[in-house]
């Protein structure tokens, strides 16, 4: 019987009273398991080696955060007071992006995630897109219930001849809107996937990936088994985790 492919999911640091933990989303983890068995990797940046791990996982779930991605690392401004940041994350998700692809480990990141991916390709960040006189304001209401935070928000233009296509996407899905930053530059060798209604980049793949490498601005794992599209995405993911699973 062949075994179940191992996802690797990333961690945020979180500081407990006086101890710091390494924390992942529920949510994430049960979206994950769609495609294996889900082992979350922790925010240690140097302390573990990245070939050692990538040889070991079947997949790479890179999922959103509380925090964003410190501005230094794409030569942005400083960012506002408050802000908040995790620089080991960064410090393990940036460069194991660009190793996981040239490995040919099947890549999926989704808000932080995408936006890690962005920068690890060469991309910036707008750091506050609803002050970015072209664009919608892609927050959440912080009042509303989760339930309203994550339903739909605005359409999706897929893209065509892309890997949203191959996943059996239409050329309008319904989305929903959970984030404060965005891509300004597209990082180098990525290919746009879709776009939201004001033009914002709401997906992207990396171009010469051997396998599935897709980033998403929204939140595709928020009750995934109830939206047929992003259900799509998971599956995707999922089969070309077992296929690589499949050839170790």
């Amino acid at each position: 019987m062949p075994r179940l492919p191992l996802i690797g999911v990333t961690a945020c640091t979180k500081q407990i009273g006086h101890h710091a933990f390494h924390i992942a989303g529920d949510k994430y983890l049960r979206a994950a398991a769609i495609a294996g068995t889900p082992l979350i990797i922790p925010a240690l940046g140097e302390l573990f080696d990245q070939t050692t791990l990538l040889d070991s996982l079947d997949g790479l779930l890179l999922t959103g955060s509380p925090s964003n991605v410190e501005p230094h690392h794409y030569q942005g401004p400083a960012s506002a007071a408050g802000t908040p940041h995790d620089p080991m994350r960064d410090r393990t998700t940036l460069p194991l992006i660009r190793a996981a692809v040239a490995a040919g480990v099947p890549l999926f990141g989704i808000c932080r995630g995408y936006q890690e991916m962005n920068v690890a390709y060469g991309g910036s960040l707008y750091q506050k897109v609803h002050e970015v006189g072209r664009y919608e304001d892609h927050r959440e209401s912080p009042d509303d219930p989760v339930e309203v935070q994550y339903g739909v928000r605005h359409p999706l233009h897929v893209q065509p001849g892309g890997l949203l296509e191959r996943c059996g996407l239409p050329a309008r899905i319904e989305v929903n809107s959970v984030h404060g930053q965005g891509v300004e530059r597209l990082g180098a060798g990525l290919r746009i996937e879709a776009l939201a209604p004001d033009g914002l980049i709401e997906a992207f793949s990396v171009e010469d990936a051997r396998t599935f490498a897709l980033g998403v601005q929204w939140h595709p794992e928020w009750q995934v088994h109830r939206h047929p599209h992003y259900l799509a995405l998971f599956e995707a993911f999922a089969q070309a985790c077992r296929e690589r699973a499949g050839q170790r």
